[in-house]
This record gives C-alpha cells, structure tokens and sequence, in this order.
C-alpha cells in the first residue's frame, strides 16, 4: 500500500473494536472495508480466497508484533486470539484481559482496553506502511516526528478531534532519545497559537507560573509517597532541611487554609471549584502557583472516584478566571502577571475517565478561552508515551498544523 493510502488510524481503530465485539469466529459476517482492503497487500492471502482468513492473519501478525508482556496478552484475550478463547463471549474476553491487568472489566474497559487496541492499530498502520511493525517504546516518548499519531478514542465527541495519520521509523539504526517536550501549533476561534506538551513527571516542570493539580472535592491531599499528580506536587513542595526531613508541608497547608477559609466545615465543595496556593519549595523552580482543581467525587464505602466531563471543563474554565482575578492584584501591587499554565488530563486517573475524554473536557474551556483572545502560554503535562501520541495528535488535529516541532 503506497503512504498516500495509508489507512486512517481512526478507521482502523473502529473495525479493530468491531472485531473484539464479534471475535474472531464471528469475522465473515462482519464488515470491515479497511482491514480487508490492508489483507490484500502482498503475502496476505491467495487469488480467490475469502478475506476473512487474511484479515485474521493480518491480526495475529500485528497483535504478535507488539513484543510481548500484557499489552500481547490483554490484546489477545480482548480479541479472541489467545489460545481456547476464539468462542468465548466479548464479556468473558473483556473479563479476562482486565484480569491481565488485575483492574476491575469496569476499569479496563474506560481505560487500559482503549489503549491496548489502541496499539493493535498502530501495528496495522505500521504494516501497512511496509515499515516492520515495532513494539511500542516503553520508556520515552516517541521522537517529534512520531508524536502526531496516537490512538483515537471511539468514546470522545465527534468535534473533539479523533483523525490520526500513519507513521513510519527507519529501524535500521538505534532509537534515539526521545524528547520531553513538543511545541504543537494549534487553532481555536479563528486564533492561532502554540502549546507544548511535556512528557515526563510533574516535578520536573520548570519556569511555569500556574500548575493544576487534580484534587477531590473534600480537597484532600494524597499521601505524598504517592505517584499521582497532587501527591508529587505535595511531595515537591515541601520545605526539607538538609537531611530530607520535612520541615514544612507548604501545599498541605495552605490548602488546608483555603479550606478553613472558605469551605463549610467537613462538608465538601462544588464539584468544578478551584483553590489556589503557593508552591512552596517549587518556587525554587520557577513555579508560582498551584491551582488545584475539585473534580474528583468521592464514592461513599469504596476508594474509588467519579469524575463528569462538565465538571472538568468547569473548572479549567474558573482556572482562567483565577488567572485573571490574580493578575488584577498582582498589577496593583506591582508584581509580573501570571502568563504560563500547566494542566494535566484531569480525571484520567482514579477518576476513571479515558485520556481522549479528559483531553475533550480539558479543550472545550481552553478553545473557549483562546476564541476571546486569551494570551496564554499553555503547557499540557503527560506522563506515559502513550498518552503523549494520543494528545498530541488531538492538539495537531485542532487545525493548527499536522506536525510539531521539539520544544526547549
């Protein structure tokens, strides 16, 4: 297939979930105009044969070409491929793959499901493209020229931006280090733009005046020995003598203060709501302020979270409130107005929503903002490769470019 007919990864994403609805015994009476158009390259198949048979070779061939681990074994499970599961119901293969996981079939289908099929089309484009098919990187985002191709999620609206393009990497010669920063030029409103999206942890940002931390609506801090992104702001921004032993917990205790403040006693906020504080320790880092952002609700007798779209865009929408209310004090008494802003894909953790659904929710308030003119430079944070293909192929697809260049 020549690269100006490669497959649209979206495409191939949709008959990939098509197929792990059916499962494999079920392929003849589906259709699939774009997997058996790809089974139809060179060595897949003979003149006059049916197309089911190659189109599930092509499958076996590009969930093998994953390399192993879970994302092989979720793959095969979810699809039928694993050996004694060709007739098993999608409920049972769903139930199985999520076991590879150790997540609940609840878990598994809002998250990890949509990033293994995810990497089954892409192992298809990649074939398709006549470059070999390659495991996907595990240890560092991809290079700029790779990061506009990411898995479409089925589940976002369909104004939120789910085309992908086909990519292709010489493997000839070693992988080079990939970058941690990518500048992505996007559109909103008529207004053009750029944002630069980091993929590393959230300690690691510097120079940014605002970082929106995730929080819960009792804005309860997680333990800072956590790996979320409010425990490693909290963890970063306490105060520690020489030996590393607390001496403050500066983010702690100004939320607490916040919450004394404002909040009824042992009662929680609005879902939506935004508390501001200082940084602590990051100071040192550039980093000014941390907004953090209520969208997680609490569900009575578990640990685990809801999270709503709408309160998400909610509150990125009093985030840009803040800023401005901010700059008007920071203007009288003085001070350099607050200009760079981080956001996370709030909600794509415990929260349980899917990075492409947290991104729309995410975007809906930043393009309303950018539509008025909004003079902001905008930083999106990721923290897995994966995620990073994702939601720099949704900023690429906003109209501003389909390429990016490497940030600073």
């Amino acid at each position: 297939m020549s690269p100006t007919q490669l497959p649209d990864h979206g495409a191939v994403l949709a008959e990939v979930r098509e197929v792990r609805r059916a499962g494999i015994v079920r392929l003849r009476e589906l259709r699939l105009p774009v997997l058996t158009g790809m089974s139809a390259s060179p060595g897949e198949g003979s003149p006059g044969e049916p197309r089911f048979p190659a189109v599930e070779r092509l499958l076996r061939t590009a969930v093998a070409a994953i390399g192993g681990g879970t994302l092989q074994e979720a793959a095969e499970f979810s699809l039928g491929l694993a050996q004694g599961t060709r007739d098993w119901p999608p409920a049972d293969r769903r139930r199985r793959a999520a076991q590879v996981y150790g997540v609940s079939v609840e878990r598994f289908r809002k998250n990890q499901e949509l990033m293994v099929l995810g990497q089954v089309a892409e192992q298809l484009v990649r074939l398709a493209s006549g470059a070999p098919a390659q495991p996907p990187a595990t240890g560092a985002a991809a290079p700029a020229s790779d990061v506009g191709t990411a898995p479409a999620d089925g589940s976002a609206p369909a104004s939120a931006l789910t085309s992908a393009s086909a990519i292709s990497e010489p493997s000839a010669r070693p992988r080079p280090l990939a970058p941690s920063h990518h500048r992505i030029p996007v559109r909103a409103g008529g207004h053009g733009g750029h944002v630069t999206l980091h993929v590393h942890a959230v300690d690691l940002l510097r120079d940014i005046d605002v970082v929106v931390s995730p929080s819960n609506t009792h804005l309860a801090l997680p333990e800072p020995y956590k790996s979320s992104v409010a425990a490693s702001l909290r963890r970063a921004g306490a105060v520690r003598d020489p030996a590393g032993r607390l001496v403050e917990d500066s983010v702690r205790d100004e939320l607490r203060a916040w919450s004394d403040r404002f909040a009824a006693p042992g009662l929680s906020v609005a879902p939506g709501t935004v508390a501001p504080t200082g940084a602590g320790a990051l100071a040192w880092q550039g980093i000014r302020r941390i907004f953090h952002a209520a969208v997680a609700v609490p569900r009575p007798g578990t640990n685990d979270y809801d999270v709503q779209p709408a309160d998400v865009t909610r509150a990125v929408t009093r985030v840009f409130a803040l800023l401005a209310e901010e700059n008007g004090r920071s203007a009288d008494a003085g001070l350099p107005p607050l200009r760079s802003l981080c956001l996370p894909l709030l909600g794509a953790g415990r929260g349980g929503l899917t990075p492409a659904v947290s991104f729309a929710a995410v975007w809906a308030a930043v393009e309303a903002e950018l539509a008025r003119g909004g003079d902001w430079d905008l930083h999106f944070l990721v923290r897995r490769p994966e995620r990073a293909l994702l939601v720099a192929e949704l900023l690429a697809s906003t109209g501003g470019a389909t390429t990016e260049e490497p940030g600073p």
